[in-house]
């Protein structure tokens, strides 16, 4: 969760996704100093104080993604760009595959604010963009009702057998494979990014004074690639190749 500033979200969250079997929450720049003893925190939680209790708190958005190897952004925004769009039950028949490929494989369902919801910057981060088709006159949910919903398809995904998955789907999508090589994990993508940038500095084909709409670009490019831990180390030497060819001339 992004940026919440409403304890009983909170507390509501944590019991979405005990509920449905889940036990990771994730908390990035909270309005309220320790808003998991907040009164209306602990009373929305209603049981599942265990997860309330243990989530996390990061100051930067993209701390909060590290060891993640397949991200969803969930919005209920149309984007003119930026990763490639499913809706949740296709996003969750994705997740069940990426699960079942690796056990070091981890998922991660990313909401934004309850006001703006996620910014595209913050989308940059994520692999996929994702959506509950509600109704198209009024789709806007409470962002805990969202996770709520999310929540369930996921854990759907997870307990029915792959054809009766696939037999409910009223999608042919054709999911990529994953990799055969680990994927890499989101603080090593990050790495990457900032050594990629410092690389295009170096050869001037970004300006250092503006480069965030290239990098932006860059980042989707990257995030849709979904990039192993081999060819991260490979575009990191291609990084380092170029800056020392640069400082030598």
């Amino acid at each position: 969760m992004t940026n919440p500033s409403h304890p009983g979200n909170v507390g509501a969250a944590a019991r979405a996704l005990k509920t449905m079997g889940f036990e990771q929450l994730r908390l990035v720049k909270p309005r309220f100093e320790e808003i998991i003893r907040h009164k209306e925190a602990v009373a929305f939680a209603s049981g599942a104080q265990d997860v309330l209790s243990a989530s996390r708190e990061f100051n930067e958005f993209h701390e909060a993604l590290e060891g993640i190897t397949l991200s969803f952004a969930l919005t209920a925004r149309p984007r003119d760009m930026g990763p490639n769009c499913l809706n949740i039950r296709e996003a969750s028949v994705l997740a069940k595959a990426h699960l079942a490929a690796s056990s070091e494989h981890q998922i991660a369902v990313v909401l934004g604010t309850e006001r703006t919801g996620l910014s595209n910057e913050q989308i940059s981060h994520c692999h996929y963009i994702c959506y509950i088709p509600a109704n198209p006159e009024y789709s806007s949910l409470n962002v805990a009702q969202a996770l709520q919903l999310a929540a369930w398809e996921l854990r759907y995904a997870l307990i029915e057998e792959p054809n009766e998955i696939m037999a409910s789907q009223d999608t042919t999508a054709d999911f990529p494979s994953p990799p055969q090589d680990p994927l890499a994990p989101q603080e090593q993508v990050e790495a990457l990014l900032t050594h990629w940038q410092e690389a295009l500095e170096a050869i001037e084909f970004i300006n250092p004074e503006q480069p965030k709409k290239t990098m932006l670009k860059m980042r989707y490019w990257l995030m849709r690639s979904r990039l192993t831990q081999n060819e991260c180390d490979m575009m990191r030497g291609v990084c380092t190749q170029i800056l020392k060819n640069i400082k030598s001339n």
